[in-house]
């Protein structure tokens, strides 16, 4: 388990002021010139010691990305783009970042910035979310106020300004390609990669675009050190994450905690457990509705971090943990996130345009047994025709929660389809 002195986000429940003096007292925007006047090879390098992975979902280096930025000007500008787009079902952590320690953010902007060249950064924030945009503005008006952005930021010699920017509330604007064109006024569609932002990316110029607990947790790790966030949790999976618990638990919550925490430790320290005792759990969306779930036996013994979940087909992705008890309809919960990602597809590429509302359809059928066993084989193919086949990764979104459910819970699904040509009743779906 995490250490209190080892955590980042000390305000994550907004027991304290979100304010500038707040943020202060709690050690932010700390001699933020000092980590400037090392430089960006400096900044860059111990970003890549710390191995600190990207928290919003696919887990690439953050250290490395910011490296792809050039290191000379062509005469283009030079951008950050912040993806605060926290569209993802169950995930609800760069919100509290948002609201509580904003001024976290707004630091981690100013050295992620520094550290890639680029004097302007936007921060893109999901249309639902009014609240943590009005919370941000404050944080970064008292910035400005105090010096800490615009000319000259924090007397670090560096000019930076910040932008705030509200989305129109569609899920695929995380996607950093999409969101990038939402910011340019365009449809939010995904564009084809390559070339890929670091070359080509908003207004045509070099731009990086990295999930809000990236940044955010920047500048904590450069005043501590590389090895110090290196030293938590595990070999390629190091650093603090904040876990998002929802679902049948007696105490769902928000918590910081140690990367390759056991996940059974997670839910019991945290959450009081699961509904009903242990024995009573079903399954567990381990990362956010996009990725495989996990039955009991898996959930036993796993760790909660990018490689063991990848290990038993999963992934953490932005470690959304969604805990279904035996009083869930599996199948029906999956056919919400089907019904879900088939209203979020852009529409740009046929397989997915086309092959959400089949699996949709299907899963609705699957749902009261009205079904053929060979279906089942159907349904998984077409998962398999989408996954890997489309511009960006909702295709994959889409496929993987349906594959997790036929891989693990098969024989419940079949049942149902026996149950229904027996000519009994499909159970209700529990709520």
């Amino acid at each position: 388990m995490l250490q209190d002195k080892d955590r980042i986000f000390t305000n994550l429940y907004g027991l304290d002021d979100y304010g500038l003096e707040g943020a202060r007292r709690r050690g932010d925007w700390d001699n933020t010139k000092d980590l400037i006047a090392k430089g960006r090879d400096w900044i860059i390098d111990e970003m890549k010691q710390s191995g600190l992975r990207g928290r919003g979902g696919a887990g690439f280096p953050t250290g490395l990305k910011w490296s792809f930025m050039p290191k000379e000007s062509d005469g283009r500008p030079h951008y950050l783009v912040v993806n605060a787009d926290e569209s993802e079902p169950g995930t609800c952590k760069d919100r509290e970042i948002m609201r509580h320690d904003p001024h976290k953010l707004v630091e981690g902007c100013l050295v992620a910035g520094f550290a890639m060249g680029a004097n302007a950064g936007y921060i893109y924030v999901r249309g639902e979310f009014i609240f943590e945009r009005e919370q941000l503005q404050r944080a970064v008006d008292q910035a400005y106020d105090a010096g800490l952005l615009g000319k000259n930021a924090a007397d670090s010699g560096w000019d930076f300004e910040l932008y705030i920017v509200h989305g129109a509330g569609a899920y695929i604007c995380g996607e950093e390609t999409a969101l990038i064109e939402s910011l340019e006024g365009k449809k939010g569609m995904p564009r084809l990669k390559p070339p890929f932002p670091a070359n080509v990316g908003l207004y045509g110029a070099p731009t990086t675009v990295n999930n809000v607990e990236s940044i955010a947790v920047a500048p904590t790790i450069l005043r501590r050190g590389a090895s110090w966030f290196g030293g938590l949790g595990r070999p390629n999976n190091t650093g603090t994450k904040v876990f998002s618990i929802s679902g049948h638990v007696n105490n769902p919550c928000n918590v910081e905690e140690e990367m390759g925490i056991p996940l059974k430790e997670l839910i019991e320290k945290h959450c009081g457990g699961v509904r009903g005792g242990w024995d009573n759990l079903l399954a567990v969306i381990p990362g956010g509705s996009s990725v495989p779930l996990l039955p009991k036996s898996i959930c036993d013994t796993v760790l909660m971090d990018f490689d063991s979940l990848k290990d038993v087909q999963s992934g953490l992705g932005t470690a959304a943990v969604i805990v279904m008890d035996k009083s869930t309809d599996v199948i029906k919960a999956i056919a919400r996130l089907s019904a879900f990602y088939k209203h979020e597809s852009c529409g740009q590429c046929t397989p997915c345009r086309e092959g959400t509302g089949w699996m949709w359809r299907v899963m609705e059928r699957l749902v009261t047994g009205e079904a053929e066993v060979e279906e089942i084989e159907m349904l998984l193919d077409v998962t398999k025709r989408v996954e890997g086949h489309t511009i960006c990764a909702l295709g994959d979104a889409a496929a993987w929660p349906v594959q997790g459910l036929i891989r693990h819970f098969r024989p419940v699904i079949e049942e149902r389809i026996a149950t229904r040509k027996a000519g009994g009743a499909a159970p209700v779906a529990a709520e």
